[in-house]
């Protein structure tokens, strides 16, 4: 499984043109599921996004876990993104490392799950849809969690 983990003011995503979830300030998180990926590693790699220090703390420096932090309303807005996994060492990306969405979509689901296990509040997309994200990245930081 692989995060990209962005540090937020405030997120959102839509769907149709429909706000379906948003959060702020917190973490933006883009999800990708490999193929060989198992329910323990998704349990896993939320447990690893769930306790990075990379919150503010008085000081301003990067060393508060977001489940530390104190924030009103969603504090996670989770994106599923398979093309993470793209293999771009050709002009047309590959996908083939990807988990298909039969497999991906409950990964992705157990992934949330386990957040919410952490005690973060914890919005989605909507899996496998066309979906529009607005973000405003604080920071900017950006960290990358790869359980592959």
């Amino acid at each position: 499984m692989k995060v990209v983990v962005q540090r937020v003011s405030s997120a959102s995503v839509r769907v149709n043109g429909e706000t379906v979830g948003r959060c702020g300030p917190g973490y933006l998180l883009l999800v990708a599921a490999h193929r060989d990926d198992t329910m323990e590693i998704a349990a896993k790699c939320a447990r690893r996004v769930a306790n990075l220090r990379i919150m503010p703390d008085e000081h301003g420096r990067m060393n508060v876990a977001l489940k530390q932090s104190k924030s009103d309303g969603p504090q996670v807005l989770a994106i599923s993104q398979f093309t993470l996994y793209g293999d771009t060492t050709q002009r047309r990306p590959s996908f083939i490392a990807s988990a298909p969405g039969d497999v991906a979509q409950p990964l992705f689901e157990a992934f949330v799950e386990s957040l919410r296990n952490e005690n973060l509040d914890v919005e989605t997309g909507v899996f496998g849809a066309n979906m529009q994200v607005e973000l405003v990245n604080d920071g900017p930081v950006t960290v990358i969690v790869d359980e592959s």
